[in-house]
């Protein structure tokens, strides 16, 4: 199967519907945040033209308040590639979820350890009381692998670490088992210049507010989906929020997402590193998609 990765905005959709049709491909997306419906332009999510006929799988699949786990992503994810290979065509993944992409092709068992609603909801508390950084900085000094993995704002992740710890006993970031991975992968990295990246993303972002990400968070609010939902703490949508209630103004609002997706586009970095032997780097300014093709073909024979 294709594994098509890369940071926020280097261009791994456009890129993955090409290929898809010179390759008989279908996509199964590999990003978290595509997975909740009516959340479409805080994640540039692709529409209907952009898929240009191309199946695409594991977006639209749950509502803004259902949690879907590694496990369940897995377990789907694995479904499909079954699915797609009967049908005779190539399983391509996108994303820049990193841990996503590396359960399915590190073969990762994510621990199955049963959720202790009580636990979780003193852990909320905690971070309620204090703050989501308090809460972080005790998963820090209990497993600093793990910490050093979650984004201290993603609250859902942070007490999955630390309900995991403290009921096992054992590092969180000890209990990604691994089976040898049973799929042939390419790797398909992309990459641009720092400078030109994040140019992309500011005038993403931009053009995320000219599209009506506002009206698209009011809609959510209105139909019941709280601000606290692990899905709401998607980069945009408490942003959003905090300028639908008059806390920021919105160019407050983009400088801060901008901020923050700098943030996120190096912790993606650290998933996929330039020197790993098993991708091959591509810059979509500069090679093109039969550069890219070539390679894929020489590796499929």
């Amino acid at each position: 199967m294709l594994i098509i990765l890369g940071p926020t905005a280097v261009g791994k959709t456009e890129l993955s519907i090409k290929l898809a049709h010179t390759l008989n491909g279908e996509v199964i997306s590999a990003d978290s945040r595509l997975f909740y419906r009516g959340m479409n332009i805080g994640t540039a999510k692709p529409t209907k033209d952009e898929m240009d006929g191309i199946p695409h799988h594991l977006i639209d699949v749950a509502a803004p308040d259902e949690t879907w786990s590694l496990s369940v992503f897995k377990e789907n994810a694995e479904r499909l590639i079954q699915e797609i290979t009967a049908r005779g065509h190539l399983p391509i993944f996108v994303g820049g979820t990193g841990q996503y992409i590396r359960a399915i092709t590190d073969g990762w068992q994510p621990p199955t350890v049963t959720p202790n609603q009580r636990l979780r909801e003193i852990l909320e508390q905690m971070a309620a009381d204090t703050s989501t950084l308090q809460l972080h900085n005790k998963l820090a000094i209990l497993d600093p692998a793990a910490a050093a993995s979650i984004d201290h704002r993603n609250v859902r992740r942070t007490i999955r670490a630390l309900e995991v710890i403290l009921q096992t006993g054992e590092l969180f970031s000890k209990q990604r088992n691994s089976d040898e991975s049973a799929y042939n992968c390419i790797f398909i990295g992309l990459i641009r210049p720092r400078a030109e990246l994040y140019q992309r993303v500011d005038q993403r972002i931009e053009n995320m507010f000219e599209a009506g990400l506002l009206a698209e968070v009011e809609g959510l609010l209105r139909n019941g989906y709280s601000g606290d939902l692990p899905s709401m703490s998607a980069i945009g949508y408490r942003e959003a929020i905090l300028v639908l209630n008059g806390s920021i103004s919105l160019d407050e609002a983009m400088s801060e997402m901008k901020r923050i997706t700098r943030v996120f586009i190096r912790r993606q970095a650290n998933w996929f590193k330039a020197d790993d032997p098993t991708i091959h780097w591509f810059n979509p300014s500069s090679d093109s998609v039969e550069t890219i093709r070539e390679t894929i073909l020489r590796d499929l024979k």
